[in-house]
């Protein structure tokens, strides 16, 4: 007792009034300032109370900053120095780390605190200096990671194609920026129609309540709210950055109030609340102007989450818009309405729990008069996922509309068709790469974002394992850095396999030059880049006039997607093969208006291309629709004559002899008949396009330097993005040196190396032992791997030091294993684990 009262006279301020006495049992820990150095107490839980609020014990004087917390000076009986704020509760972002105790002694005018003799965490400038046990609050850092800027050395790693490191790498990125800004446009026209009829339903969903009229509590009869469900797709993925586009847009429209909820964020009410009214505040505060997270993260604990917080919220808010200056509140009437609605979207609508939803629309349209609110919700499937999770009495308080997204099929052919039909982006893909990312797409995850990352995988992998992309640029800037080029590059381009095929058709004199002057190697290479450059342009041109023949056949022999054709014509000649006969003779059957249909298509393509490489064929075109045009039909009305005669001969005659023998007649005079004018002209149409096949639709691997400018490498794509987990984790395990590289680790077939990591050793043994493994027995042979390094005169205590060590490795290694699923706990035995793979079932 006499302990009890000391101690609270200490404790007690100059003021005279006492503070609360504290228990022997376990001495308070310290109020450690977090990340940005401000002091709080906490509650904390012990074995003898439900989280009662501990009063701050005084901090050392080295952690005091910014004149703010609790100081302590030897001598002065724990005086108290600052204020400190309102007790809180941990968060999920807090980590608890346990500190031993440590005396803390004395030295100059101030407490030195030691280092305690628990953990010591430095983080930063926090420390863990503390006289007792106790538990310590660091809050994760809000700083962003730094990004290295050594990624151009990764170009250089390889010994074969050090040369040059830097431009490939400066070439690679100018080219993917490119290629990024084209499919941020695709992306933008392609979801600009969508956005703006969401645009305009917003407009029209709250006119009424922006005009303050009586007319518009009639028009949402009750309690409607505005809700659009917006059919996004199967392909997931690619919601993200749907959702990010359109809050750009309705912030830039519409409203700077908008919250984007995720069920995985939101598994209760209380939940959602938070985060919206959290997300909304963040809407309206400038964080840029806090000093810290702590004051947005305090000011929303404060804050009550309910629907009437958010009326107030939203009152105050608009009102402090209406008191701006004239000046600004003109400016933000441009953009924004005067009560502009308060938009809410559900990204993924159908992984949100039943009860959430309901809960969360029926308190909404209570207050829906005060606040206007508007609901958007992300749908996979189909719309009536909507009634399935909802019932009738909860959806009748929304109010309805449907918006429908471009399918992902359509955006892929815009993306093939900007990205890679054409002539504009020098680099290019081999069909089996292209077939690879096809099928990921079609088979997997139907994700155009998917597509175009393993479109920017193939141009890293492409610059970085082929020395002379650096002539994968425009042709204007790969001519001026061929006459730059070293002997070294000049004879990694005679080793090409398309160069050695150009230099056996030359002649004995041209082929001697080539492999040995550089200088007239060099004026080869700029005339052979500016074919294949004019190639490329020909070949989309041909290529999209084939389509326009085929995409219309029945049964699409070449297909009904471009990509298809474009693939076939990659792989090797289309011309012999079966669907393109097979094509020809189905459009030798087109009729008229179909067939000048095609050609007024043909020539459209034709006059957008800027060469003359096509004139003839244009002047060609349009002769054949003049043809067309012109041709009399005098033969229509002769068939229709013989076709008329026909009919009465076979009308009187009635005997069953004399009606075969008619027919028969009728089928040898069709055989024997002459081909009509539009017959004849059909055909002349179709072999024209098919001369035109054949001159220009050579497969890409037939024109010389095509290595430069394609990547072909479908094995090394299907190791990045068809990745088998199993094959990679054995590998891994039982071979560590195919991955770390470290040579120390390299072992003959059977032999477990003792360098190792432990769970490479452990595995390894594991595949010894049968359905049912002793850990006993797994340990010591654990133990007789990792020690037959140490020598046999080691000491007995040593011996036991390592022994605990070894175990605790031991532990861990099992531990791994068991979360890869490779074992698990066997109820046969207790000290025992069960194999799960590789035939130990």
């Amino acid at each position: 007792m006499l302990l009890r009262k000391e101690q609270a006279a200490m404790a007690a301020p100059p003021g005279g009034r006492s503070q609360p006495p504290l228990p022997l049992a376990r001495p308070p820990p310290l109020a450690v300032p977090p990340a940005h150095g401000r002091a709080e107490p906490y509650h904390f839980q012990d074995g003898g109370g439900k989280g009662r609020t501990r009063p701050p014990v005084p901090l050392c004087a080295q952690e005091v900053r910014r004149g703010r917390g609790l100081s302590h000076r030897a001598g002065e009986g724990g005086e108290r120095r600052g204020e400190p704020s309102r007790p809180r509760r941990f968060t999920g972002a807090e980590r608890l780390l346990p500190v031993g105790p440590a005396p803390c002694g004395s030295g100059g005018g101030e407490a030195a605190c030691p280092v305690p003799l628990g953990l010591r965490l430095q983080r930063g400038d926090m420390s863990t200096c503390s006289v007792s046990k106790g538990c310590f609050v660091f809050k994760p850092s809000p700083k962003k990671r730094r990004v290295s800027q050594k990624t151009v050395n990764h170009f250089g790693e390889r010994k074969d194609d050090s040369e040059d490191t830097e431009l490939r790498y400066v070439t690679c990125q100018s080219l993917w920026n490119e290629i990024k800004l084209e499919t941020e446009q695709i992306q933008e026209d392609l979801n600009k129609q969508l956005f703006d009829n969401l645009v305009s339903f917003l407009r029209r969903s709250h006119s009424e309540f922006q005009e303050k009229t009586t007319e518009w509590t009639c028009q949402m009869k009750s309690r409607e709210i505005p809700t659009a469900a917006l059919v996004l797709g199967v392909n997931v993925t690619d919601h993200d950055l749907t959702f990010r586009s359109l809050s750009e847009v309705l912030q830039n429209n519409i409203t700077p109030y908008i919250a984007l909820l995720e069920a995985k964020d939101c598994p209760g009410i209380k939940n959602l609340m938070q985060k919206l009214m959290g997300q909304l505040m963040n809407c309206y505060i400038d964080v840029d102007s806090l000093e810290d997270e702590d004051n947005v993260q305090v000011s929303q604990n404060r804050i009550r989450c309910s629907m009437s917080s958010l009326i107030n919220w939203y009152e105050s808010v608009t009102k402090k818009t209406d008191s701006e200056t004239p000046r600004k509140k003109r400016t933000s009437s441009s953009r924004h309405w005067q009560s502009p609605p308060v938009v809410v979207i559900f990204k993924d609508m159908e992984s949100f729990t039943t009860k959430v939803l309901q809960d969360f629309i029926v308190i909404s349209s209570q207050h829906i008069r005060e606040f206007p609110l508007v609901l958007i919700f992300g749908i996979a499937t189909s719309p009536m996922i909507i009634h399935s999770l909802l019932p009738h009495s909860v959806s009748s308080l929304l109010c309805i509309e449907l918006f429908q997204s471009l399918s992902s099929k359509e955006h892929l052919s815009t993306i093939i068709d900007k990205l890679l039909l054409t002539a504009r982006f020098p680099f290019k893909l081999g069909e089996k790469v292209l077939q690879v990312l096809i099928n990921i797409f079609l088979y997997h995850d139907f994700s155009v974002q998917n597509f175009i990352k393993g479109f920017q995988l193939c141009i890293v992998e492409h610059f970085y394992s082929q020395p002379l992309s650096i002539l994968c640029c425009q042709l204007v800037d790969a001519k001026k850095r061929v006459n730059s080029l070293s002997h070294n590059q000049c004879e990694n381009i005679r080793r090409l396999p398309s160069f050695r095929r150009y230099v056996e058709s030359q002649a004995s004199e041209k082929q001697i030059a080539l492999l040995t002057t550089d200088s007239y190697l060099k004026e080869i290479i700029q005339k052979l880049l500016e074919d294949l450059h004019v190639y490329h342009e020909n070949y989309v041109l041909v290529l999209r006039c084939l389509h326009v023949f085929t995409s219309s056949l029945p049964k699409y022999p070449l297909g009904k997607q471009i990509r298809e054709l474009h693939c076939a014509c990659l792989e090797n000649q289309v011309w012999e093969t079966e669907e393109y006969e097979s094509s020809l003779q189905l459009a030798r059957m087109l009729n008229k208006s179909d067939l000048v249909t095609m050609l007024q298509q043909c020539v459209e393509i034709f006059v957008s291309s800027s060469g003359k490489e096509f004139d003839k064929t244009l002047e060609k075109l349009k002769e054949f629709l003049t043809q067309f045009q012109k041709l009399e039909v005098a033969d229509a009305f002769q068939e229709r004559d013989v076709s008329v005669s026909s009919q009465k001969e076979l009308q009187k005659k009635t005997d069953l002899y004399h009606l075969q023998k008619t027919l028969l007649e009728l089928k040898e005079s069709r055989r024997s008949k002459k081909l009509t004018k539009f017959e004849m002209l059909r055909f002349e149409v179709v072999d024209y396009i098919d001369s035109l096949v054949r001159n220009y639709l050579v497969p890409a691997d037939h024109k010389t330097l095509h290595e430069i400018v394609y990547f072909n490498t479908a094995s090394v794509l299907r190791e990045h993005l068809n990745a088998a987990p199993r094959i990679a984790l054995h590998t891994a395990l039982n071979n560590p040196y195919w991955y770390l590289k470290n040579q120390a680790l390299k072992s003959d077939g059977g032999s477990i190396s003792n360098k190792a990591p432990d769970i490479c050793i452990v595995y390894k043994l594991h595949l010894e032992c049968g359905r049912l493994i002793n850990l006993v027995d797994w340990l010591e042979a654990f133990s007789t791997v990792v020690m037959a390094v140490e020598g046999p005169n080691a000491d007995a205590a040593s011996s036991d030091e390592v022994d605990d060590v070894i175990h605790a490795r031991f532990i861990r290694a099992v531990s791994e294993l068991e979360l890869l699923g490779f074992i698990k706990p066997s109820k046969q035995k207790t000290d025992h684990v069960a194999r799960l793979t590789w035939g130990g079932c």
